[in-house]
């Protein structure tokens, strides 16, 4: 979630000559505002924004570099820290313009300044002067956290070539400005690659009836379907219709094909050629020299152990799976790509009497929506109420965060949800970071954007692993809030640990959806009764089947975005692309399918999806304190914020979660959650 912050000798040189005549420096915290999310008029609006955040950035970076006398931490590194808190801060705000806006032009507008964005985080990574002022700060005597931000930045600027000779250097920029073009027109061939499929009335079989409300047909008596993802899931897992669920599969599975070939095979070769100038053997190797696992063998070795542990439990649900199938097609040898999503729930229904829809009664996203918040409030001893600010939608809705009117009861954060999908919005679910919180200065500000159903009962009902991801992209805006509370430093301020544990604590908050503690608190029918008891057991008696296949599958997806970032694009990128999710994959994609045109991760991860999976072994080894107190413990929750949320980036994350755990991580309790699958 974080970026690397950092710039370069061109830029910082052409514009020392002016530093003296600049005007003083002003706040940073006032150039960015506390509340400036008001819907931009426009495409010139942003653009507006965008020139002046880029002048105020390359007018700092100048000042920094032209600095003389001693180099301290007040001064220096204070002002360095500015520059990567303005870095972060528009980051995100742009982002945010580029995944929401309501028209093509203001999305456009966000994702331009993203690229220009990058240019001057590339630039700053890549000033010689700027890297000699830090690096002359006296680092004796310093607090501890500063230390580690000053060690962290040096090796930033380190690995992106500070060092290297002047055209190296010049080299190095150019390639970075070239591949965040190429992400950003990645990103953006996603959001305009939506298709949609056509079915007569009678192909909605088996979906739930109020998806058939809202699909009425048209003149011409079909019923169009889309890709966005309301749409997309509930066809492939209730449909009765193969024809209709293989149709649909693929447009899904063609999205921004074949517009995104040609992106990402730059992308890739533009990444590799930046890898050989910095002196490494491929870009995966460079990725990952920052992350807990840093190196591409540390990250085979964990593939490797998880697929250990995985595959039985996936070989499990996938003869399962087929001998339901068989049921239906006697002597079938395996089942299709498109029938997988609906033989799983099929599977729970018979073997658990689990049945989703009986389930998703329960869960209209209002009702979740404040289920989720009372949750929050309840385990970490918080207030949420609902905030009065601009927004860029009616149907956003903002909300501040307060401590306890017991220690204080002031703000804390502030957060918005943009719940509900639309025509060119990003068409997932995350978390973007907006302003950093700073102890004494600032408080963070985030926003979480999803494509859920909206409303009560009569539209906004959600399957209970929509329930699942609210909760988990929540829990990153949970802990920018907290992790922003003590921070001296907006570098550390936040999200900002090493990325590939950033997934961790919001993979473990996802236990609460199956708690009936928890739900019966927010889960209740149009008439009113809570969800039984008794369903939810059958949940949790369910829930273990087809977590093998999945993880398998996620891992095939791990190996596809290290696999191609270890050398030259493929030639045929697609190919290479279902050849590497085969190695793992027990449903592995169809020959047609053309997934890695619309796999955003591989823009904004690169070589390191295999976050989720490593953060997933250390949220359930983290669970197992919750398990062993109560999910509702406040000591346990109390000590997890101040031990593994608030510190922020101040430390190592392997140094906060054996904290927490007073014990190194461990595979045992990933390896326990798979043998559950009986």
């Amino acid at each position: 979630m974080k970026t690397l912050v950092t710039a370069g000798l061109l830029a910082a040189t052409a514009l020392a000559g002016t530093a003296q005549a600049a005007a003083p420096a002003a706040n940073v915290d006032a150039f960015l505002g506390a509340d400036i999310f008001a819907t931009p008029a426009d495409a010139a609006a942003i653009t507006k924004r965008c020139d002046d955040t880029i002048a105020e950035l390359q007018r700092r970076q100048a000042e920094l570099a032209a600095e003389k006398g001693a180099a301290t931490v007040d001064g220096t590194l204070r002002r360095f820290d500015d520059i990567g808190n303005i870095l972060a801060s528009a980051g995100g705000e742009f982002t945010l313009y580029r995944e929401v806006m309501a028209d093509d032009a203001r999305r456009a507008a966000g994702g331009a300044c993203e690229v220009r964005l990058a240019s001057e985080a590339s630039k700053l990574s890549l000033s010689r002067p700027i890297y000699e002022r830090l690096k002359a700060i006296p680092a004796a005597g310093v607090d501890a956290a500063t230390q580690y931000y000053l060690k962290r930045t040096l090796g930033d600027f380190e690995r992106a070539g500070v060092g290297l000779p002047d055209a190296q250097r010049a080299k190095a920029q150019a390639l970075q400005d070239r591949i965040a073009t190429l992400g950003t027109q990645f990103d953006k061939n996603i959001a305009d690659g939506r298709k949609t499929v056509t079915a007569d009335p009678a192909e909605l079989d088996g979906l739930p009836a109020d998806y058939i409300a809202r699909h009425k047909p048209g003149a011409d008596g079909k019923v169009v379907i889309s890709t966005d993802t309301p749409d997309y899931t509930p066809v492939m897992t209730y449909a009765k219709s193969a024809a209709l669920r293989e149709r649909l599969a693929r447009a899904y599975g063609t999205r921004a094909y074949p517009a995104n070939d040609a992106v990402l095979r730059d992308l890739l070769n533009t990444r590799q050629e930046l890898a050989t100038l910095l002196g490494r053997k491929d870009y995966a190797t460079l990725a990952v020299e920052n992350k807990m696992l840093d190196t591409p063998a540390k990250i085979e070795t964990l593939l490797t152990e998880m697929n250990t542990a995985a595959r039985p439990a996936g070989e499990r649900d996938y003869a399962r799976k087929l001998a339901f199938h068989q049921g239906e097609h006697p002597g079938a040898k395996t089942f299709a790509f498109w029938d997988n999503s609906i033989l799983a729930q099929q599977v729970q229904k018979r073997d658990y009497a689990y049945d989703r829809q009986e389930a998703r009664q329960y869960f209209a996203y209002d009702n979740v929506r404040d289920g989720i918040l009372k949750l929050t409030q309840d385990l970490f001893g918080v207030q949420i109420r609902p905030w009065k600010t601009a927004v860029w939608d009616p149907q956003v809705e903002p909300y501040e965060m307060l401590e306890s009117p017991a220690n204080g009861g002031k703000v804390i954060g502030r957060f918005y949800f943009d719940s509900h999908p639309h025509p060119g919005k990003y068409n997932h679910a995350n978390a973007v970071p907006l302003r950093n919180g700073l102890a004494g200065r600032t408080v963070p500000v985030a926003a979480l954007v999803m494509n859920m159903p909206a409303g009560d009962h009569s539209t906004g009902l959600m399957e209970h692993r929509d329930v699942e991801t609210f909760l988990h992209e929540f829990g990153h805006l949970i802990h920018h809030i907290f992790g922003g509370q003590t921070a001296r430093w907006a570098g550390q301020s936040g999200v900002a640990t090493e990325w590939d544990f950033v997934e961790a604590p919001s993979q473990m908050l996802e236990e609460w959806v199956y708690d009936y503690d928890t739900l019966k608190g927010f889960a209740v029918n149009a008439k009113g009764e809570t969800i039984p008891q008794a369903l939810v057991e059958k949940m949790n008696k369910a829930r273990y089947f087809d977590q093998g296949m999945g993880d398998l599958r996620q891992l095939g997806l791990s190996n596809i975005s290290l696999r191609l970032h270890q050398g030259a694009a493929p030639a045929d990128v697609g190919a290479r692309t279902r050849e590497l999710d085969a190695a793992y994959d027990l449903n592995p994609f169809p020959d047609w399918y053309q997934m890695q045109d619309a796999f955003g991760h591989l823009n904004g991860y690169s070589a390191f999806y295999y976050t989720y999976r490593w953060s997933k072994v250390i949220a359930d080894d983290m669970f197992t304190r919750f398990h062993a107190k109560g999910l509702r413990d406040a000591a346990t929750a109390q000590r997890y914020r101040k031990m593994v949320l608030e510190p922020g980036g101040t430390r190592p994350a392997a140094d906060l979660v054996q904290g927490f755990l007073e014990r190194p991580i461990s595979l045992d309790a990933y390896r326990a959650s798979m043998a559950k699958n009986k």
